[in-house]
């Protein structure tokens, strides 16, 4: 293992670790009684699932080559990426999307449409799949060079406290940004909407075009 790679390894734990962050900032800004044992879960939620996905990924396509060769395992790895690539891209343009509508008509008609975005487990579950889901295609660029069966459990777990450091900064600066507004949760919603919207649109260019990402 060598010092470039452990560089490479970081600089794509902090790649990964930005759809998470964004996520983060989102919930910080937005969630109604977020306090610090919910924060330390949501963060621990995105990194562990940050770290899983590319996993899953170094296995699956290790799994494709043992039973039907190395051209076909790359080809299973690039068939998987794509696919979840697309699947992420939905998922949080459907969250991104409901969230952008319901804090316009809250701000139209606060009295009618007001609803406390409150904290969560399985919202927090769902967004932490929806931001790692992605992830899955770096667990194939891992396996194509940065990684063997060796070395892969460390590189996830750098991965994994990268993610989960970046989070709860994303929470916090939520927090704080929540503060400036003086509680105006609707504003912060639509903000999060738009993050969440942009980072779907992220998600899918950066497949298309690797040079957008690390």
């Amino acid at each position: 293992m060598t010092f470039l790679i452990l560089l490479q390894i970081f600089l794509l734990g902090i790649g990964l670790s930005a759809d998470a962050f964004s996520v983060a900032l989102t919930d910080g800004l937005t969630y109604r009684d977020i306090n610090k044992k919910r924060s330390f879960f949501i963060a621990g939620v995105f990194g562990f699932m940050q770290a899983l996905m590319p996993l899953i990924g170094f296995w699956l396509v290790e799994l494709v080559e043992v039973l039907a060769g190395a051209a076909s395992g790359t080809e299973a790895g690039n068939i998987a990426s794509l696919t979840v690539a697309w699947i992420a891209f939905a998922l949080l343009l459907f969250i991104g999307g409901k969230m952008l509508i319901e804090s316009i008509s809250e701000l139209r008609k606060p009295e009618e449409n007001r609803k406390e975005r409150l904290f969560s487990v399985k919202e927090v579950l769902f967004y932490g799949f929806a931001t790692a889901v992605d992830a899955l295609a770096a667990g194939v660029a891992m396996h194509a060079g940065l990684s063997n069966t060796a070395t892969v459990w460390l590189h996830v777990s750098i991965i994994l406290v990268l993610t989960f450091s970046l989070s709860l900064v994303g929470l916090f600066l939520g927090k704080q940004i929540m503060k400036w507004l003086k509680g105006k949760y609707e504003i912060a919603g639509i903000v999060g909407g738009i993050i969440l919207i942009l980072l779907a649109a992220y998600v899918i260019l950066s497949h298309y075009f690797p040079a957008l990402g690390f």
